[in-house]
């Protein structure tokens, strides 16, 4: 017993204030999110008859924006503050999903979904890079897990809530979705007025190099980046905007079905995030990527076999198992991906760094749905091996890629031996 108690004792993430005021707001905004993600493919396609594969096109806009957005985004949160840039986006958010439900035709859509994401873009890397600035290098690991814990909450919550609500005999039930979300940005606003804007922009003289030209120069984060975008494309975009439809659509699952997954799902993320954070403190990041490739595919292929053989609720039983999976794949992700970034960057430079990590995930948002909107459209059982593949090949890419790390970076730090690269490399 006392073991078990020394065991939870040690999960907690020790974040200063102002942390948990983020992830506060965080836990709201990805409320909203949830709300309309899972949803936002069967309101264009289902409510206003706009085909799969434009509607798969019309989500990739929002990418596309968002990685337009992104490095502008970066630049600003060295140069005026991450906390001010952070605002901004919330508002340019709330404005766009206030206006969905107007959407008649595909080009409103389109439209809406340029300035979700230019909103979307500066979000990512202001936020990033605020919670890096607040938190002590060596909590980074801890606050990026309990980021994915209150954001997976969040989303949690805001499917099964909009499961509840959404019903495509009901236009006006998708209403009261986008209304919900648009009112979580500005909570969000609100929560960080009482969230303090740390001053990152710093130059150091021993640094020549400036802006995104040192960001660039760095071949391992390079490397790195493209590695998130395949698997980003392969797996969180597709199980975000594709899964729904197709388990509507190919196994005749509900949209409160739908809705539980995506609450199970992130139930599973919030319980076993902190232990897996946890677990992988000393060991090697790329092998944990390489893990999660293997639950990824797992996933799919366990989906395919849901898409061909069952219907409503045992295809609802096994899709909700996959994504169990899914979860513990993504504990992983969340545990490395983020800090992996942070201990990468200069502090001066952290924003610009954070810009290029979000923008990983922007142009996985824009390839997964863009390509596999069409091929669900044509074949919707081949969209799932194809993603198998092509996880199991990022892993195989993350093993590959480690001995490029610097050696300093390429475990997950024990909580009170953690200093960045930057901090290594600098003179005494």
């Amino acid at each position: 017993m006392r073991a078990l108690s020394h065991y939870v004792r040690s999960l907690n993430p020790q974040l200063p204030r102002s942390v948990w005021l983020l992830q506060a707001g965080g836990l709201a905004n990805m409320f909203g999110n949830g709300v309309v993600v899972p949803f936002l493919i069967i309101y264009l396609h289902n409510v206003r008859g706009i085909s799969l594969g434009l509607a798969g096109l019309i989500a990739a806009t929002n990418g596309l924006a968002a990685l337009v957005s992104g490095p502008i985004a970066g630049s600003l949160a060295d140069r005026i503050g991450a906390r001010t840039t952070l605002v901004a986006a919330l508002v340019i958010m709330c404005g766009a999903f206030a206006l969905f439900p107007l959407i008649t035709q595909a080009w409103h859509a389109f439209l809406l979904n340029v300035l979700a994401g230019t909103g979307s873009g500066a979000f990512w890397p202001s936020q990033g890079t605020l919670l890096s600035a607040l938190t002590p290098p060596e909590r980074r690991p801890a606050a990026f897990a309990q980021q994915r814990v209150t954001m997976n909450l969040g989303i949690g919550l805001g499917g099964l809530v909009g499961g509840l609500i959404a019903s495509t005999s009901d236009p006006s039930s998708f209403t009261v979705l986008f209304a919900l979300d648009a009112a979580t940005f500005l909570v969000f606003a609100a929560i960080l007025t009482r969230v303090p804007s740390p001053n990152l922009a710093r130059t150091q003289e021993h640094e020549p190099r400036r802006g995104y030209a040192a960001v660039f120069h760095d071949r391992p984060f390079r490397s790195f980046i493209l590695l998130n975008t395949l698997f980003i494309s392969a797996s969180i975009a597709l199980f975000s905007e594709l899964f729904p439809v197709f388990a509507k659509n190919e196994a005749a699952v509900s949209e409160r079905e739908i809705g539980l997954i995506f609450f199970l799902n992130t139930a599973l993320i919030v319980l076993v995030q902190l232990p897996v954070a946890k677990l992988q403190e000393g060991k090697r990041r790329m092998s944990a990527l390489a893990l999660m490739s293997v639950l990824f595919a797992a996933t799919w292929v366990l989906v395919l076999v849901g898409g061909l053989t069952l219907e409503a609720g045992a295809a609802t039983a096994l899709f909700a198992l996959a994504f169990g999976l899914f979860a513990f794949g993504e504990c992983l992700h969340g545990t490395v991906q983020g800090p992996l970034v942070s201990d990468l960057a200069p502090p001066q430079l952290l924003g610009r760094y954070m810009a290029m990590s979000s923008s990983s995930w922007q142009v996985g948002f824009i390839i997964g749905p863009a390509v596999g909107g069409f091929v669900l459209q044509a074949q919707p059982y081949a969209l799932w091996p194809v993603a198998a593949a092509v996880c199991l090949a990022g892993g195989i890419w993350a093993i590959m890629l480690e001995h490029r790390l610097p050696r300093l970076v390429q475990r997950t730090p024990v909580a009170g031996e953690h200093h960045t690269l930057a901090e290594a490399q600098a003179p005494s």
